[in-house]
């Protein structure tokens, strides 16, 4: 389960999804490209292409907007080539049964009344 935490400066709650999502993609991601190294370059390269294109038509102020919409379905579609040459367990999002999500409410709700509550007593600048 995935535990809230309070940021080092106490001002946001972080949801730690390091350990639960993003390392065992990343593993899968490293042993993906050791078993096909040549095939997962290529569709690393070409992704990193997409996104960059994306960025740019996103940040430019003459591109189309069609093109913006291109250039984003360009990276969907590389993303999800990549995503198809990894085991499916690590790619769904967590799901919580009823105990664990009210657990989880619960959490998030104490800590942001905690930062609510103790910024309220800071002066206003």
């Amino acid at each position: 389960m995935i535990t809230p935490q309070l940021t080092a400066d106490g001002r946001a709650v972080r949801l730690p999804i390091r350990d639960h999502i993003t390392a065992p993609l990343l593993d899968d991601l490293a042993t993906a490209y050791a078993e096909d190294p040549e095939q997962i370059g290529l569709l690393l390269i070409a992704h990193a292409a997409a996104v960059v294109c994306h960025d740019y038509a996103v940040c430019s102020d003459d591109a189309p907007e069609y093109e913006r919409a291109m250039r984003a379905a360009e990276a969907d579609g590389t993303r999800g080539a990549l995503l198809d040459a990894l085991p499916d367990a690590h790619q769904q999002d967590p799901e919580l049964g009823p105990d664990d999500a009210i657990t989880t409410a619960t959490r998030l709700t104490r800590l942001a009344a905690r930062i609510r509550h103790t910024r309220s007593k800071e002066p206003r600048q």
